[in-house]
């Protein structure tokens, strides 16, 4: 026959449709590993083999990544910032996959990335690359980008597949490729590493290069992290009661909106504390994240880490209002970010879009008190989504 490819005869009967060998092999291929029978229990498949089923594109077209021959691939016409985004999140995972390299390539598998931000700086990113390289750097294949080069460097790339397995039991991170161990690293031990998410989602980068993903599967871990919800849903509005003023706040969704001039504030106290939260808010905004707020009046003493996206304002966005400045941080107007807040002791930290803006050790109140969210300019709103907090002691 013409092509060269043989075909399967089936017997009177049978109802089998006629399929080539070749067919037969893409097919094969594209079984998750829990199905094909890879011997590893516990794992379930990220990937079916034919669609993104699990998985969305954020940042960029739909079109940035899609499916051929039992693969994930990207599209050579999408660029960075477009990710695929799995649609679950993961604290401590067994993660284990292959990857395509043929020429210069280069991507990245995000770990823990979060829901808005920069996945490389608030959660991690293992950086693939194609060029073996005797002296490892932070940027070669296995990194941990941008910071942290791997052991050694085993990459196959003249149209070759790669393995990789990314081990992560906080605050233990463990990298093979190919069968070669890579990293092992307590992230806790790095400054820049140990106030990363924790939890959060996979993915992979679109840098504009046709790699390709097959063959991913995951085991899940026991989680260690203790959150409780501030705000994650609408039912979650009963967790907040006016604590000053008149500021109007309200539940669309999972959003808590908050405007006018007054605070919101928790019913529960906290004193030494992490707070994970999404924020945004309208241009000109003004207004804040309290907290350790005892009395009442004028006797009344607190916190007040600054929400004022002006960069030349006194006291600008992550800053602790009347003590000290931040550093003005990466955000836009009406664009999510992530802030963390980490009170313990005498000291607070501020981290917006994973950098360090501020540091202070100097607090005199360390009495527990709410989490207030201060409206403080008429005609502005702020909202928050998946406000989450950590007792630290």
């Amino acid at each position: 026959m013409g092509g060269g490819s043989s075909r399967i005869r089936p017997r009177p009967g049978d109802g089998f449709k006629m399929l080539s060998r070749r067919a037969i092999l893409r097919l094969g291929a594209a079984l998750p590993a829990s199905v094909s029978g890879a011997g590893e229990p516990g794992f379930i498949s990220l990937f079916d083999g034919v669609s993104l089923a699990g998985w969305s594109v954020r940042e960029g077209p739909q079109s940035a990544f899609h499916t051929r021959d039992g693969a994930i691939v990207v599209h050579r016409s999408a660029n960075f910032p477009a990710w695929l985004r799995s649609d679950k999140q993961y604290e401590n995972f067994d993660f284990r996959g292959e990857f395509f390299l043929q020429g210069w390539m280069d991507s990245g598998i995000y770990l823990h990335a979060p829901l808005h931000g920069r996945n490389s700086w608030t959660g991690f990113e293992i950086k693939l690359f194609h060029q073996q390289e005797e002296k490892p750097t932070p940027y070669s294949c296995g990194a941990v980008f941008p910071l942290i080069a791997p052991r050694l460097v085993k990459v196959n790339n003249k149209g070759e597949w790669n393995s990789f397995r990314i081990l992560f039991d906080w605050p233990r991170l463990s990298v093979w490729m190919n069968g070669e161990l890579a990293q092992d690293l307590d992230v806790e031990s790095h400054p820049e590493l140990r106030r990363r998410l924790r939890r959060g989602y996979l993915g992979f980068q679109s840098l504009s290069y046709p790699i390709r993903f097959r063959n991913l599967r995951i085991r899940e871990l026991p989680g260690k992290e203790k959150w409780e919800p501030l705000f994650v849903s609408a039912g979650d509005i009963a967790n907040w009661v006016v604590t000053e003023g008149k500021p109007r706040h309200e539940a669309i969704g999972d959003v808590l909106r908050i405007e006018g001039l007054g605070n919101i504030g928790t019913r529960e106290v906290f004193r030494d504390f992490e707070l994970n939260t999404y924020v945004r808010s309208s241009r000109w905004h003004n207004g804040g994240v309290l907290f350790r707020g005892v009395g009442e009046g004028r006797t009344r003493q607190r916190y007040e880490i600054q929400l004022h996206n002006v960069e030349g304002a006194h006291f600008p966005t992550g800053s602790l209002y009347h003590y000290k400045r931040a550093i003005y941080p990466r955000i836009e107007d009406e664009k999510w970010w992530l802030m963390q807040l980490v009170v313990a002791g005498r000291s607070v930290l501020v981290r917006i879009n994973g950098e360090t803006v501020l540091e202070y050790d100097s607090l005199e109140n360390i009495e527990a008190g709410p989490v207030e969210l201060q409206a403080h300019a008429e005609g502005t709103w702020t909202e928050f989504k998946d406000m989450r907090v950590k007792r630290l002691r």
